[in-house]
């Protein structure tokens, strides 16, 4: 997820419109609107949760079959998170966090 960071100046009127709400826009909402929008929105974490697994995988050399034996899944399990047919939850995200930020304890934890 990208991170933006903004100042917001009190004294400069163009600056404090940065981060309210359009209530027109907001009233005229319809629960269908929110229903399209929270589908599109799980659609991209999908894909993102996707490219961080592929990235975590090919940070540490492995193929999709030797990282499915190291970590214990099975390997369907490993190509369809990659694939954004499934996301890893739970377990399976908390440790692919950990071998993105620590990668050699994971792994010697491992075994």
């Amino acid at each position: 997820m990208k991170t933006v960071r903004m100042t917001i100046d009190p004294n400069d009127s163009a600056s404090m419109s940065i981060g309210r709400i359009n209530a027109e826009r907001v009233d005229a909402t319809t629960e269908v609107d929110i229903s399209r929008q929270k589908a599109a929105d799980e659609a991209e974490a999908t894909l993102d949760a996707a490219k961080f697994a592929r990235r975590v995988r090919r940070r540490l050399g492995f193929s999709q079959a030797e990282f499915a034996v190291r970590i214990d899944v099975s390997l369907d399990t490993i190509r369809n998170w990659e694939q954004g047919k499934r996301c890893p939850t739970g377990a399976a995200k908390a440790l692919l966090k950990v071998l993105d930020k620590v990668p050699e304890a994971a792994l010697s934890a491992l075994h």
